[in-house]
């Protein structure tokens, strides 16, 4: 096992680094930044205690920014796509991607009071990276995404700002990244325990060349009964013992590829993604907004040409299944990274979100013959 799929750099223990299995072969840093380009950055916003005060706090909340190309290629578009498993959540920019089969500009993911400013904010930082003699009325349609933290965060208070989203950009790096209460992922659960930012990567071999499949999830949903680890059910064996509310919340997931996949093929991956939720126990519940965009970094030499006859290459359908299990598998270990790297919180009102039961979990696992050697 590589140490780089161990550990966050905070030093917090991710699923591997735990013996929890899983399928497929991850990258160097199993992480969604694994995809060459790829950069995630996070604004994490934690203060106050005690009793809710709307507008002062508790305050548990943040922003997350994925750039497709990287900060400094942070205008260009990539070819994606985009599936609702469950239509209770926002995504903006969405309607685009179906149009056209492209965005522009980083992803942001925050809660659901704060997805318009980071949407509106990203807009303006966009526009303040171009020429406007070359491009004198730039148009924009930023992708911004949201989970409901209101059970751990003052989420009518509206504390996440412009600077903040500024800050989650300035923080956007590739490598490894942190996981668990980060960014827009500082206030959700996950099948009742603390849950939040998430990510994993899978390295596929197709026609000769190598490819990386990367998966980041904002992870709030699930219900703690149907929770299984390793394909092992144990969620019933953590009976409940806080407040935390049941399957309301959302999860937005992304999937990064540098295979050449063009729009419709991206269609059918973020599709398949939503199959990595059902993995763990993930049922897309009535309450819950299960949201999945995949972007390919490949063919940029024809998404950047606007004019006359555009060549691209692409995937045959015969080898696109590997993208899917990958897609999945990365989503599914995402999920469980969040969880493994968090630990309890206290919220507004002294609400509760437990951390993850690691050790009751190993010996589940080993009980199963399904725990690996570390």
């Amino acid at each position: 096992m590589k140490q780089e799929h161990r550990k966050t750099p905070a030093g917090k223990l991710r699923a591997r680094g735990a013996g929890i299995p899983f399928l497929g072969e991850p990258g160097v840093n199993n992480a969604i930044t694994d995809v060459p380009g790829v950069e995630v950055g996070y604004c994490t916003l934690i203060s106050g205690s005690g009793p809710l005060v709307v507008g002062e706090g508790p305050v548990r909340t943040g922003v997350t920014a994925i750039f497709p190309l990287g900060r400094e290629r942070g205008t260009l578009p990539v070819y994606a796509g985009f599936f609702s498993m469950s239509g209770n959540g926002e995504m903006s920019g969405t309607h685009l991607i179906v149009e056209r089969g492209r965005f522009e500009g980083p992803i942001t993911l925050t809660n659901t009071h704060s997805c318009g400013l980071a949407r509106d904010t990203t807009a303006r930082w966009l526009t303040a990276q171009v020429d406007v003699e070359k491009r004198p009325e730039p148009f924009w349609m930023p992708v911004a995404g949201e989970t409901y933290d209101g059970g751990m965060n003052d989420i009518n208070g509206h504390h996440v700002k412009e600077e903040h989203v500024y800050a989650a950009f300035a923080d956007a790096r590739g490598g490894p990244i942190e996981e668990g209460s980060v960014g827009g992922g500082t206030g959700m659960t996950t099948y009742q325990f603390k849950g939040g930012s998430g990510t994993a990567s899978r390295a596929i071999e197709l026609d000769g060349k190598r490819y990386t499949v990367g998966a980041f999830v904002q992870s709030n949903f699930g219900k703690r009964h149907l929770m299984q680890i390793a394909g092992i059910p144990m969620g019933h064996l953590f009976p409940l013992q806080t407040a935390v509310e049941p399957g309301r919340g959302s999860i937005i997931g992304i999937v990064a590829t540098d295979a050449p996949l063009l729009p419709h093929q991206l269609n059918r991956v973020a599709r398949r993604a939503a199959y990595g939720i059902a993995r763990s126990g993930g049922i897309a519940a009535n309450e819950s907004g299960d949201l999945f965009l995949a972007f390919s970094t490949g063919n940029q030499h024809s998404i950047e040409q606007h004019r006359g006859v555009v060549d691209v290459s692409f995937l045959g359908e015969g080898e696109i299944s590997r993208v899917y299990e990958a897609a999945i598998q990365a989503t599914d270990e995402a999920i469980i990274n969040c969880l493994v790297a968090n630990e309890t919180m206290v919220g507004r009102d002294d609400r509760v979100a437990p951390g993850f039961p690691l050790a009751q979990v190993q010996d589940i696992l080993r009980q199963h013959n399904r725990l690996e050697d570390l």
